[in-house]
C-alpha cells in the first residue's frame, strides 16, 4: 500500500508539470500499472504471512515461566504448548516467539563456524556471555565426535559463575549420557541434576518393607544359588514381630556378620527391610534377574528406602550395592536415570566416607559407558581414580583382603589409642579410613587402584548361609575373581598385587589358574610385583589349633586350608615359585612379630615369620600384629614408606612414561 501511495503522489507531480491533455494520459496508464503490481504485492503478501503463521503454529514455544522474570532474555525452558493455548496467542507473541528460533539458529550455526572467543563473535547478542557458553557447552555435549562432548562436559562442571536458573534449565536440557559424565566430573555442582520424581503416597496399612517383600516375591527363584534361595524364603516367611526375636547372624557381606542381639535397640521394620534388602543384593548379582527388579518397580521401592532411612549408612550402602549390580546392565541404564538415581549417586560420591562414595563411584563407572570400557562386578570396587580423568591409568595396584577383612576396614589406618588421641587431637583430619585411597592415590596420581571384597569366616558356626559352607575354597575363589578381575580389565596393563594373610594364598593361585588359561595369560606377563603382609605360605599354628577343637569350632573350610605344611599349600607355593621367577616377578614379604589378641585371655602368633617367608625376594619383620600388620601409623611411618618405595620400583618403567 505505501508504495501504492508514493507511486501516486509521484504521478500528481507530473500531471502539475506540463500540458493539460498528455498529463491526464500520463496519469491514467500509470494507475492501471501501479494496480497491478500493488494487487500482486498485497496477494503474495498475504499468502506469505498465511504461510508464516501456519508454520509458527507449529513450531516450539517458549514457556517464560520457567525462569526469573529479570532474565527472560536468556535461553529458557522449552516445552510442547497445547493447540489450544497456541490458538489464543497474538500476533507480537508470535513474532517474538520466532525471533527466539532464528536466535537460537544463529548461535547453532556460529558455533560450529567460529573458532574465536565468544566476546569477539557474540557481542552484539542481547545475551551474556556466559549465558551464551551454557549453550554452545550443551550443544557440544551432543557432538558426533567423543572427544568434544568429553571437553564439553569437563568445561560444563569446571564453570562455578553460572546462575541458579541456568543450572535449572541445564538439568532439564542435559541428556542421560551427559548427566552421567556431569555426575562423574570432579566438584561437579548438583544443582546441574534434577531431584528424583515425587514417589506416589502409599496405600493405608502399606509400609516400605511390604513393598521389598511383594518385590522378592515377584522373582524368580531360578539360576540362583541355595544362599539366594535359603535368604528369599526366610525373608519372605518371616513377620516383623518374629524377626525383632530372632537371634541368628544377620546376612552381612564383607566378612562382618552383625548378629541381631548387637542391634536390640533398632525397630523390628529396619530388621525386616535389612534382611530383604540383603536378599536383594544377591539377586541383584543375576543378569536375567534385574530385568524382573525394575519391571516391578525395584528402582521407585529403593528410592523410596534410600529416603527413609538416610540416617543409615548401611542402608544406603547396600541400596547403592544394587543400583551398581544393575548398572552392569546397559538396557537398563536409562530406567535408572529417569528414576532420579544420578542425582542421589553425585551426591553420595561427595560424601567423607570412604566407603559410601566408593560404592557410588562403582555404581557410576558401570553407568559411564561413554569414558569407561571396564564394567566392576559386586565386590570390586575402584579407589582412584573414582572420577572422570585427563590422561588414562598407566598401570593397576590391586588389594586383596584376608580371613575376616573387607575391601576398605583392612587398609585403613592404625587405629589409635585413647592416649594417642588425646595426644594427636590436632591432627585428626590426617587419619584416613582407606591409605591406598588416600595416601597412594596422592603419590601415585596414575595408578588405577583397586580393592576386592569376599566373604570369609574362622568357623562355621559364623556362616552367613548353611548352604554356603563348600563354595569357600581357594579353588572356587580363584575362579569366581578371575572372571570378576577379567570384566575390570585387570591384566591389560602392568599390575602390582598387595595381599594380607590369606589374601596372598589367593593372589597365588590366581595366578597359577592364569598360567593355565589362554584367556588370561595376559593377568600373568602384567603382573611385575606382589607384596604380602604376613602370608601363612607354609601354614598356621591357628588353622591347628582350630581343628584341634572341630567339635566346637566347626572351622570353616579357608582355615582347614591353613594346615601348617599341608599338601595343598606346598604343592601351591611350588607351583607359584616356578611361574614368579619365569616372569621375572618382584617380591616384597612383611612378617609379623607381636601377638595378636584373639580374646582376652589368649594371644596368638598367627602367622610366624617362618611362615610368612616364601622364599624369594626380600622379607622384612614388622614389630606389629597379625591385624595391623597392612595398617600403617602415619604416612611417614616405614611400613607405609616401604610400600610405596615398592610399588615404584615395580612400576617405575611404566608410571615414568
Amino acid at each position: 500500500m505505501s508504495v501504492a501511495a508514493l507511486r501516486l503522489i509521484h504521478c500528481r507531480r507530473l500531471s502539475t508539470a506540463g500540458p493539460p491533455g498528455v498529463n491526464k494520459v500520463f496519469l491514467w496508464k500509470h494507475l492501471r500499472k501501479i494496480a497491478k503490481v500493488t494487487s500482486t504485492v498485497v496477494f503474495g503478501g498475504c499468502l506469505f504471512i498465511s504461510y508464516e503463521v501456519f508454520a509458527l503454529d507449529k513450531s516450539v514455544t517458549i514457556d517464560t515461566s520457567a525462569i526469573l522474570q529479570e532474565k527472560y532474555k536468556s535461553y529458557i525452558y522449552l516445552s510442547a504448548t497445547p493447540s489450544t493455548e497456541r490458538e489464543n496467542l497474538t500476533f507480537t507473541q508470535i513474532a517474538r516467539r520466532e525471533l527466539h528460533k532464528a536466535a537460537r539458529r544463529f548461535l547453532e550455526i556460529s558455533s560450529k563456524l567460529f573458532l574465536q572467543s565468544l566476546d569477539e563473535h557474540f557481542s552484539h547478542v542481547d545475551a551474556d556471555p556466559h549465558e551464551v557458553a551454557l549453550w554452545l557447552l550443551l550443544k557440544r555435549t551432543q557432538s558426533p565426535k567423543k572427544a568434544v562432548r568429553l571437553q564439553a562436559v569437563q568445561e560444563l562442571a569446571e564453570n562455578s559463575h553460572w546462575q541458579d536458573y541456568q543450572y535449572q534449565t541445564a538439568s532439564q536440557v542435559i541428556d542421560q549420557r551427559t548427566a552421567v559424565g556431569l555426575a562423574r566430573t570432579p566438584q561437579v555442582d548438583l544443582r546441574f541434576f534434577r531431584q528424583p520424581p515425587a514417589l506416589p503416597d502409599l496405600e493405608d496399612g502399606v509400609s516400605a518393607e511390604d513393598g521389598l517383600r511383594q518385590l522378592l516375591a515377584s522373582l524368580p527363584l531360578s539360576e540362583v544359588d541355595r544362599c539366594v534361595q535359603y535368604f528369599t524364603s526366610l525373608a519372605l516367611r518371616e513377620s516383623n514381630q518374629s524377626m525383632a526375636a530372632q537371634r541368628g547372624g544377620l546376612w552381612c557381606f564383607g566378612g562382618n556378620g552383625l548378629p541381631y542381639a548387637q542391634s536390640l535397640t533398632s525397630v523390628p521394620s529396619e530388621k525386616a527391610e535389612s534382611f530383604c534388602l540383603q536378599a536383594l543384593v544377591q539377586h541383584s548379582k543375576v543378569q536375567s534377574h534385574c530385568d524382573h527388579i525394575v519391571e516391578n518397580g525395584g528402582l521407585q521401592i529403593l528410592q523410596r528406602l534410600y529416603q527413609l532411612r538416610r540416617e543409615s549408612l548401611k542402608f544406603q550402602r547396600n541400596i547403592v550395592r544394587v543400583i551398581g549390580n544393575l548398572a552392569l546392565n546397559e538396557s537398563i541404564h536409562q530406567a535408572i536415570v529417569q528414576s532420579g538415581w544420578v542425582s542421589v549417586l553425585a551426591e553420595t560420591m561427595k560424601s567423607p566416607h570412604v566407603m559410601q562414595s566408593s560404592h557410588a563411584a562403582r555404581a557410576l563407572a558401570n553407568l559411564d559407558r561413554e569414558a569407561v570400557r571396564e564394567k566392576y562386578q559386586d565386590g570390586v570396587y575402584i579407589l582412584h581414580p573414582q572420577t572422570r580423568v585427563d590422561q588414562p591409568s598407566k598401570a593397576d595396584v590391586l588389594f586383596i583382603h584376608g580371613i575376616l577383612g573387607a575391601a576398605f576396614k583392612t587398609w585403613r589406618q592404625k587405629d589409635r589409642s585413647t592416649l594417642e588421641e588425646e595426644r594427636e587431637a590436632e591432627s585428626e583430619d590426617d587419619y584416613t579410613e582407606c591409605w591406598p585411597k588416600s595416601w597412594l592415590a596422592a603419590d601415585c596420581p596414575n595408578l588405577r587402584v583397586l580393592s576386592v571384597e569376599y566373604d570369609s569366616h574362622l568357623s562355621d558356626w559364623m556362616a552367613n548361609c548353611p548352604a554356603d559352607n563348600q563354595r569357600k575354597s581357594l579353588a572356587y575363589r580363584s575362579r569366581e575373581l578371575l572372571n570378576k578381575l577379567k570384566l575390570a580389565g585387570v591384566g591389560e596393563r602392568p599390575l602390582v598385587w598387595v595381599a594380607h594373610s590369606m589374601g596372598g594364598l589367593l593372589v597365588k593361585k590366581m595366578l597359577l589358574d592364569a598360567a593355565d588359561d589362554p584367556d588370561l595369560q595376559g593377568l600373568l606377563k602384567n603382573t611385575k610385583g606382589i607384596m604380602f603382609y604376613s602370608v601363612p605360605h607354609h601354614g598356621t599354628f591357628m588353622a591347628e589349633y582350630s581343628i584341634n577343637v572341630r567339635y566346637l569350632l566347626f572351622p570353616s573350610i579357608e582355615v582347614r586350608e591353613l594346615c601348617k605344611d599341608s599338601p595343598d599349600l606346598r604343592n601351591l607355593n611350588e607351583g607359584f615359585l616356578n611361574i614368579a621367577k619365569e616372569n621375572e616377578i618382584k617380591v616384597l614379604s612383611f612378617a609379623e612379630t607381636q601377638p595378636t589378641n584373639i580374646s582376652p585371655m589368649i594371644k596368638v602368633l598367627v602367622v610366624p615369620t617362618q611362615s610368612a617367608d616364601l622364599g624369594l625376594g626380600e622379607l622384612i619383620k614388622v614389630d606389629v600384629d597379625h591385624l595391623n600388620i597392612c595398617k600403617p601409623e602415619k604416612k611417614d611411618s616405614f611400613l607405609y614408606r616401604r610400600s610405596l618405595q615398592f610399588i615404584q620400583e615395580a612400576l617405575q618403567h611404566f608410571i615414568s612414561q
